[in-house]
């Protein structure tokens, strides 16, 4: 077994973007190994795909259902909640903890992170201020962070989401994932390269530029080898990269809120000329996610509101419960009704028939008050000088699972053939990865 495992989350890469030309450092990581077609969890967006790789359990058991949550007992919906202990399985960390295994563990960036047993944690947590934002991220231990740009420099929030994000997003992760494999030596590390999950939300999955990111990307992982290899344990480091979903294109938008609007089931409140979700009294709403959206309905109105979702156009799947058993979604946290889009759809979640009449935040990059998962933080009308409020921006969304004929299956990748060898179905997933990893320990 070797004596590190260094685990890399390059958002959106696929196998078919592998190649010595392209991506030299990918590919030379597969020579020794391997890069297999990489089945994900549904649905496959962030939280849910990155709880279910380190617990090695599915959304059913972990509860991470979506990148949002809603509070039914506080009629409330959360996106981008950090807490470690929202997630209702043990991952790798825990299972070091209670076994008293001597493998420290640092993750960087990966979500649901605060407060859990990682020995070093680092993810973005910036302080709202009355006046300012201060640029903070989250470190374990305390302090580790003011350390650390001290050496390579302070994180700012927007490099990493909204209108601005930047490859320097990407750079500063792999510096401080750097800085952390010199001077902490972590049995297991886990970091994050986001930047082609942007390009792509932006672009589609072809455009101009993408063979310049994914060198871009692939010189980030070139250079942990190079730091693994100056500090003498590249000999005794499995690498494992994996992505947790592909992209698919997509030219508009679906408002499911407004909808439901429509259909006098999702009512809103006006204070000050602006309409805001009143989930109290609203019989059904949805709490949207990229290609997928959780319903939640009020008793007696299931079957009407089923009706209606079947006639909106570009809506592929409506989940009952048979079929969220059958995904493995089945949790008290999941919408009564789950839908999927089609693949060149997304779902927005605007519920305004006048966007004169959309709250403040609505225009603004506000991933925590907006009840749904909004890309078009991507983007920026230099006339109105804030977000626009047009879904037909967004060039590329997932979160749907591919069809076993499609090319968008994220991808495998390690220096090692271990896991899959030890798989005997031949197929590799992302819960297998993680179960896996746990029975290394």
């Amino acid at each position: 077994m070797a004596k590190h495992i260094i685990v890399i989350d390059i958002v959106g890469l696929e196998k078919k973007h592998i190649s010595g030309k392209l991506t030299p450092n990918i590919f030379n990581i597969s020579q020794t190994g391997e890069a297999k077609k990489l089945e994900t969890v549904f649905p496959a967006v962030t939280c849910t795909v990155q709880s279910s790789f380190l617990s090695g359990s599915f959304p059913d058991i972990h509860g991470i259902v979506s990148n949002g949550l809603y509070d039914r007992q506080h009629c409330s919906v959360s996106f981008w909640e950090q807490s470690s202990n929202l997630v209702e399985a043990d991952r790798i960390w825990d299972t070091v903890k209670m076994r008293g295994i001597d493998a420290k563990t640092a993750v960087l960036f990966w979500q649901n992170t605060m407060y859990s047993n990682a020995d070093v944690v680092l993810t973005p947590r910036p302080l709202h201020m009355d006046d300012r934002m201060i640029m903070w991220c989250y470190s374990k231990p305390p302090g580790f962070y003011e350390k650390l740009f001290q050496k390579i420099g302070k994180f700012d929030l927007s490099w990493y989401w909204g209108p601005f994000v930047s490859k320097k997003s990407s750079e500063w992760i792999e510096l401080a994932t750097e800085f952390i494999l010199e001077n902490e030596r972590p049995k297991l590390l886990f970091t994050y390269i986001p930047h082609l999950d942007y390009a792509f939300q932006k672009n589609g999955t072809s455009y101009n530029n993408l063979k310049e990111d994914l060198k871009f990307v692939d010189d980030l992982v070139g250079r942990l080898v190079k730091k693994a290899t100056d500090i003498g344990i590249l000999e005794d480091i499995q690498f494992i990269i994996f992505s947790e979903y592909g992209f698919t294109n997509v030219d508009s938008d679906i408002s499911l809120n407004t909808v439901l609007r429509e259909n006098d089931l999702l009512c809103v409140r006006e204070i000050e000329e602006k309409e805001y979700l009143d989930l109290e009294y609203s019989k059904a709403f949805a709490m949207v996610d990229h290609q997928v959206a959780h319903i939640y309905v009020k008793e007696n109105y299931a079957n009407s509101v089923r009706k209606i979702l079947e006639g909106i156009k570009g809506i592929d799947i409506i989940l009952d419960n048979e079929l969220k058993q059958q995904l493995r979604i089945n949790h008290p946290r999941s919408g009564d009704l789950i839908v999927v889009s089609n693949k060149d759809r997304w779902f927005s979640y605007y519920w305004w028939f006048d966007p004169v009449k959309s709250p403040s935040f609505a225009k603004k990059v506000d991933i925590h008050r907006k009840p749904g998962y909004d890309p078009v933080e991507l983007f920026f009308d230099p006339n109105t000088k804030s977000i626009p409020l047009d879904g037909k921006l967004v060039r590329g969304s997932h979160g749907r699972l591919p069809s076993q004929d499609d090319s968008t299956f994220p991808v495998y990748v390690s220096n090692k053939k271990n896991i899959s060898e030890a798989n005997n179905s031949g197929n590799l997933d992302i819960v297998t990865i993680g179960k896996y990893l746990r029975k290394l320990l």
